[in-house]
């Protein structure tokens, strides 16, 4: 179940067929998150506010300001008049060095490339996927299906993004929701993380585009394949060849599109 703080009930009116209708409608919950890292913030993203914490995880991950989860020693939510503040406390090493980047940064970045100053910053370095998973269509297939009964928020407002995480066999292990895509991986890269389980042993399903930044943070967690419902971009293609990830888009019932690395699938 969805966090009760991500939906909220406002009044609205519907004209349908020449009659005028009052009532109430369950809408997607949207406010800012403040990233802030040993009392600096960093980063303010417009999000959801449910499952904070694996956000701030899979965030930090990321955009590669933490390597690995103990490198993160706190991590504090706070209400404010008009927003949440993501406190966290992370290790002086990666703290010195978030420092030295920021110092390279024309402002705060919300998804990965925003906010820089040149064209070589924009073209970040990526990991190189290291997984010889072997997945079939019909895994694919089988999370696709089983997606659109695990998205609870959007069910209910009709106005989120989901990223789940799927086993080899396509069986959807974890599901978040978000009204921003990012924001949606990011919080399933988290949680993943705070389970401390190998990452290469499944892939994740997108219900958004495939751009630079999604398939930029699925191979940060080292994520063998990422799937989308919706177009790549000719970026994220490019970059999924780059870094040995396996892109699929258009992912609909009985049919998808692969872009990369089509070896990981077979029948």
């Amino acid at each position: 179940m969805h966090n009760p703080d991500s939906a909220k009930s406002l009044s609205r009116v519907v004209w349908q067929a020449g009659e005028v209708i009052s009532g109430l409608d369950q809408v997607a919950v949207e406010m800012p998150v403040a990233m802030v890292y040993n009392g600096i913030s960093h980063a303010v993203m417009m999000a959801t506010p449910s499952d904070l914490e694996d956000f701030a995880i899979g965030f930090s991950v990321s955009e590669g300001i933490l390597e690995s989860l103990d490198q993160l020693l706190d991590c504090e939510q706070t209400r404010m008049p008009k927003g949440i503040e993501l406190s966290l406390t992370i290790t002086k090493g990666r703290f010195s060095r978030l420092k030295r980047r920021r110092r390279s940064l024309a402002g705060a970045t919300g998804c990965g490339i925003c906010g820089i100053e040149s064209l070589d910053q924009a073209m970040l370095e990526v990991s190189i996927v290291d997984s010889e998973i072997q997945l079939t269509h019909a895994a694919l297939q089988c999370a696709l299906v089983a997606l659109g009964e695990r998205q609870e928020l959007q069910k209910q407002t009709g106005a989120v993004h989901a990223a789940a995480w799927c086993g080899s066999d396509g069986e959807l292990l974890l599901v978040r929701e978000d009204v921003g895509r990012h924001n949606a991986l990011d919080k399933l890269l988290g949680a993943r993380i705070k389970q401390a389980e190998e990452l290469s042993k499944g892939f994740a399903l997108v219900t958004s585009r495939a751009s630079y930044e999604m398939v930029f943070k699925a191979a940060s967690a080292n994520i063998p394949l990422l799937a989308s419902v919706s177009a790549p971009t000719s970026l994220a293609i490019e970059l999924a060849n780059q870094c040995g990830l396996t892109l699929v888009a258009f992912t609909r019932p009985g049919r998808h599109v692969i872009y990369a690395g089509a070896n990981r699938l077979r029948e």
